[in-house]
């Protein structure tokens, strides 16, 4: 019994790990042997991902979820939860769109406290639950509002799901990357712009998806990191 425990791999579940950070952080853990699952609309192109196709902001995704689960997962053992699945779009207080803002919300959190509820019963000591916030989820900047109050709602999940497992050996962290170079960033900031932002890190560049991908990966395996939140920015000027 004792080999067979050692022959199961640890288990990396990441949403939206088709591109950008959650792409980054696939191939990071899979590189260091553990087995990787994405849950996302499109499929991990990284080669060994085993990618199931779910829309994490409808409310249909709970089904599917359940299924995978009870299909993958036959008893307890290591487990990090990633939930880095994210959109977003200009709007703000005066013209936010009620739907897109429920969509936004079910897509951060409520998909993310389902996942919760399905795998932590399955996670052994030493697992952990990664939130992935943003610069943005202790301050606003104008025409934002969606994003903004999703990603505020992200680190009062992560201190919440801290006190909730309490002394049960799962640990949790949010990360709040800097302003990264993804597909996401570059479809909604023209290239001036983007390189504006990149100056206001002291590298005076974008961070880039391995950059958040390494913390993430140093952050799932620090278990004294509980609670924390921790900014992946290489230092901000405020402007």
């Amino acid at each position: 019994m004792e080999q067979m425990n050692r022959a199961v791999k640890d288990l990396a579940v990441i949403t939206g790990a088709s591109a950008g950070i959650g792409l980054a952080t696939a191939c990071r853990f899979i590189d260091s042997g553990y087995e990787v699952v994405c849950m996302s609309r499109r499929p991990c192109p990284r080669e060994g991902v085993e990618s199931l196709a779910v829309d994490l902001a409808s409310p249909d995704s709970t089904v599917i979820l359940q299924d995978w689960i009870a299909k993958k997962i036959r008893r307890k053992r290591r487990i990090v939860l990633i939930h880095n699945a994210s959109t977003s779009w200009h709007d703000s207080a005066e013209s936010v769109d009620l739907e897109e803002l429920r969509s936004m919300l079910n897509l951060s959190v409520v998909a993310a406290a389902g996942l919760n509820q399905l795998l932590l019963p399955s996670m052994t000591e030493g697992s952990s639950v990664i939130y992935l916030g943003s610069t943005l989820s202790t301050k606003a900047v104008p025409d934002s509002f969606s994003y903004i109050t999703a990603k505020h709602a992200v680190v009062g999940m992560m201190r919440a799901t801290c006190q909730d497992l309490f002394g049960k050996g799962v640990h949790t962290v949010c990360i709040c990357p800097g302003t990264t170079d993804t597909e996401m960033l570059r479809s909604l900031f023209s290239e001036e712009i983007l390189q504006r932002l990149g100056r206001m890190a002291s590298v005076g560049r974008l961070i880039l998806p391995d950059e958040i991908a390494e913390v993430i990966f140093m952050a799932a395996n620090t278990p004294v990191l509980n609670g924390t939140l921790i900014d992946a920015n290489y230092g901000q000027r405020e402007q």
